[in-house]
């Protein structure tokens, strides 16, 4: 009998795993996934105040126009604040400003519930729910993706932004039933404690950059070690706010985005409640209208992220501010007793350009400004914040002179049309020419 050798005779390879091997998904998405939640959550503080308008009217007797004061510095404040914030989130850190920041919402919704003048409705709804809903403005959103993507940019932007957006509208369904049946009150207590519960996931899972756990920014193939603490927040903000006002770029931005605001945040979010009840509507079907606002916004947002990331920003901002305005131009006729299908269709319509301006907004900014884009972005939203401020008190002053808001749905639809002209204005930067060796 012949024995041989077991290792001298060789051994099949194992054929290769067809399978491909599994990756593990980027940190960049977790955090990603913990901001929308964060600006999600929060954002209930932003349902409130279409829906306070007639009950404060009503059990202290203010003026729409006196309200409106107030929501209008709440508005103004949510955007002046906001590039600061991102420069304190230079400084101090994303968890640590957000925390805070969300802090000062609850405090602030939560002592509405014993104010008895109308000073107590600036100072807790207009003071220190402003001064915390700048530090969670969507320039909050643009340093999240600065820091942690370099490719899918304005895709994240668009989701992001679709949370805060959408956020302020799918609560109103529920706040306007607790107004309704339970009175306002009970309202502002949910938004405070909406408020806070956000803060424990901020604290725990929202890290500020990508060398805190080793990786890299989303799409880069380089690592970034993290940059010291950025000292003197207030006096870089106000340098770059002072180096951007020389641009005429600068100007057109803050120009066109003021008109966003006024067009949104200041006219819809805050009169179209208000200007439905006018009209027989029940306060709940109007508010249940404006979240299905919020429901295609997130479409239409995200939508305008992967576009940003494929096509011209410019004339991305200049068809949707046209559609914009030509939807306005058609809304008196459209408001009625009840829900009818050619209102239906300016929801939807309207819905998917409510905030598809962000993107490109932001994507021209990077493109301007470079390093500073997310602080330059906090003052374009600065303005955007002064434009929504000036048409909810103008739009209250005009309900209150005329009987209705009629002429502000017009005066919106054209200012709409401006700002789509102004947005092809902006110029173009063209990338570096290569430099040619000669020798």
């Amino acid at each position: 009998m012949i024995q041989t050798n077991p290792a001298a005779v060789p051994t099949q390879a194992a054929p290769p795993d067809p399978r491909p091997a599994r990756t593990r998904l980027h940190r960049a998405w977790f955090v990603a996934a913990v901001t929308f939640v964060t600006i999600t959550g929060a954002a209930a503080f932003r349902s409130l105040p279409s829906l306070l308008i007639d009950p404060l009217h009503q059990e202290f007797g203010w003026s729409h126009g006196t309200i409106g004061a107030a929501v209008s510095l709440n508005l103004a404040l949510y955007g002046v604040t906001a590039p600061f914030a991102a420069a304190l989130m230079d400084r101090f850190g994303i968890r640590r400003v957000v925390a805070v920041a969300l802090t000062v919402i609850a405090i602030g919704s939560g002592l509405t519930v014993w104010m008895t003048a109308a000073w107590q409705l600036w100072l807790c709804w207009g003071l220190l729910v402003g001064l915390g809903t700048g530090s969670m403005a969507l320039a909050f959103a643009a340093t999240v993706t600065n820091r942690w993507f370099t490719a899918r940019r304005g895709l994240v932007t668009g989701i992001l932004t679709a949370a805060s957006a959408s956020g302020q509208l799918v609560f109103l369904p529920l706040l306007s039933w607790t107004v309704e049946h339970h009175g306002w009150r009970p309202a502002a207590v949910t938004v405070a404690l909406a408020a806070l519960a956000v803060v424990p996931f901020v604290w725990l899972l929202l890290h500020d950059h990508p060398a805190d756990v080793g990786q890299n920014p989303y799409g880069s193939a380089e690592f970034l070690p993290k940059p010291p603490p950025a000292t003197g927040a207030a006096r870089r903000t106000l340098k770059v706010l002072s180096a951007s006002v020389r641009t005429g770029t600068f100007w057109l931005l803050a120009g066109t985005f003021a008109i966003c605001g006024a067009s949104t945040n200041g006219l819809i979010q805050t009169h179209f409640v208000p200007a439905e009840h006018d009209h027989g509507m029940p306060v709940t079907t109007a508010a249940s209208l404006l979240a299905v606002i919020g429901v295609f916004d997130v479409v239409g947002t995200i939508a305008s992220g992967w576009f940003t990331d494929r096509f011209e920003p410019r004339r991305l901002l200049a068809v949707y501010y046209a559609l914009r305005g030509l939807s306005l131009v058609f809304l008196p006729m459209l408001l009625a007793p009840s829900v009818h299908p050619p209102m239906l269709f300016f929801i939807v319509f309207y819905g998917l350009d409510w905030v598809a301006t962000v993107p490109p907004t932001l994507a021209l900014c990077r493109e301007q400004f470079g390093e500073d884009s997310a602080i330059v972005f906090g003052w374009v939203l600065a303005s955007h914040q002064i434009g929504a401020a000036l048409v909810a008190y103008l739009g209250g002053l005009a309900r209150d002179v005329f009987g209705s808001y009629d002429l502000v749905w017009y005066a919106s639809g054209t200012l709409c049309a401006a700002a789509a002209l102004m947005s092809l204005v902006i110029r173009r930067v063209r990338p570096p020419e290569p430099v040619l060796a000669t020798g």
